[in-house]
């Protein structure tokens, strides 16, 4: 008899990353893939950074009690070869030191596992593992298929952008999207294991993306027909990952819902992105001068645990006094999922993480693109492509220029009067929702995924 007796669909594991901008899409395909009917078991590294990351994992196992946590307690810090000064980043390399731990982890598990679904930050840390174990790995890049397309092809091109200021790159990117660490000299541990996982990337079973075809299809059909590089695994675009609905009534909602209908510019840069003191006041004059009801997430420092002052210090009491009348100000992790689900929200200010991206998506919400670090350009790049929004591109990346208030407020007026793109908005839902309903192109290829694993797991338990 088989150990598959209770899930005949096979059994998934998924390995998430440090951040939430990791955690959280990881959390939405194991509900997607738990309600196929696939047993499946999340392997979290322990500890984790932030608050906000603890608090969610306890919050999603108390929800789902039908996906299993597995812990996997990392070996204690000591200095790293690249000294991270980001303490995400610092964490990855933990977890890149501890993944030999795994080696005999992932045989534990019962039953037999039919796949692993590994972060693309560790891709080259368990590749080599679960290659020795004769196990399928599939890479979930938590980004758009754009960025995959840079991903990819970095390692053979990162000395020669570092020495051109040639405006497009070989792969028909624009130089100025790509992330400032790329595009230096210096070696550091984004740039360095950035290069990394994109060459390893094309040894795995495939990569999933939480993208769909309708705002990505170029970029899909290239991907995956060699158009980028050959002999790569199949590019399986399985989004946009549906939010998880939490059923609390929050403080924020309680606001949202005194609030007429598409009047609110909710606020937020994520949970990494910390401005500078002089900027959070220029914002918040901005919004003031805007005259829009607004719902503003400040966010002080990088990790929450480390944010211990009061939101009068942050911004100054007296434009704290000047906010109230329009605006609720929170410095609290807030729940974005539902703000945006929100019927009084009628745009969203945005560093145009992915996860934030395709949330506005799923919820017909205009964007106000101000992409901070990372991969937020080349997110805003297709907010502003596909007609999701607009981007202000000569604000820069954050921290290269103080944006004074009235700027904000004249984009944020902009924006909110766009009856264009607010039909553009709805538009792309309706696509996003055809996705992923029965039949859609996303569920047809998730769909495909599953046949092959339960092919695999009859394979293996019929005599």
């Amino acid at each position: 008899m088989s150990g598959f007796s209770n899930h005949k669909h096979g059994h998934i594991a998924v390995v998430p990353s440090a951040g939430m901008g990791h955690l959280i899409p990881f959390l939405r395909l194991a509900s997607l893939l738990s309600s196929h009917n696939l047993k499946v078991t999340i392997i979290t590294p322990n500890p984790t950074v932030s608050l906000s990351e603890s608090q969610t994992l306890l919050h999603f196992f108390t929800s789902f009690p039908q996906i299993t946590q597995m812990p996997f307690h990392l070996l204690p810090s000591h200095p790293t070869p690249t000294n991270s000064k980001d303490p995400f980043f610092y964490h990855m390399e933990r977890i890149h030191q501890s993944s030999h731990l795994l080696l005999s982890l992932l045989p534990s598990l019962s039953p037999p596992l039919s796949a692993l679904i590994t972060d693309v930050t560790l891709t080259s840390s368990l590749l080599p593992i679960t290659q020795s174990l004769n196990l399928p790995n599939y890479i979930l890049f938590t980004s758009s298929a754009q960025m995959l397309t840079l991903c990819l092809h970095y390692h053979s091109i990162m000395d020669s952008i570092a020495s051109t200021d040639d405006e497009s790159l070989q792969i028909s990117i624009p130089r100025s999207l790509i992330p400032p660490q790329l595009l230096g000299k210096t070696e550091d541990f984004f740039k360095t294991s950035f290069a990394e996982n994109g060459k390893q990337m094309t040894l795995s079973t495939g990569i999933l993306v939480n993208t769909f075809q309708s705002i990505e299809l170029s970029t899909l059909n290239k991907l995956n027909t060699g158009g980028v590089i050959a002999k790569l695994p199949p590019v399986i675009a399985i989004g946009p990952l549906v939010p998880l609905i939490d059923e609390k009534k929050s403080q924020e909602l309680t606001w949202l819902g005194r609030q007429p209908a598409g009047s609110v510019v909710y606020v937020s840069f994520g949970s990494r992105t910390a401005m500078s003191r002089e900027q959070l006041r220029e914002l918040g004059e901005g919004l003031v001068r805007s005259g829009s009801r607004f719902l503003w997430v400040v966010k002080d420092k990088k990790v929450d645990t480390e944010d211990e002052q009061g939101l009068d210090e942050i911004i100054g009491s007296g434009l704290m006094e000047k906010m109230k009348e329009n605006g609720m100000v929170l410095k609290n992790w807030a729940n974005q999922e539902e703000i945006l689900g929100h019927e009084s929200i009628g745009c969203f200010m945005s560093h145009c993480g992915w996860n934030s991206v395709t949330e506005a998506i799923w919820n017909g919400v205009r964007v106000l693109a101000w992409p901070q670090h990372g991969d937020q350009k080349m997110n805003a790049d297709i907010v502003d492509k596909i007609g999701l929004g607009i981007w202000p591109k000569k604000w820069g990346w954050g921290g290269e220029m103080v944006v004074n208030g009235t700027e904000i407020a004249e984009s944020i007026k902009e924006i909110m009067g766009n009856e264009v793109l607010r039909v553009g908005a709805l538009h792309i839902q309706e696509e996003a929702k055809r996705a992923v309903e029965l039949g859609g192109s996303s569920d047809k290829e998730l769909r495909d995924l599953i046949q092959t694993w339960k092919q695999a797991h009859v394979d293996v338990v019929v005599v």
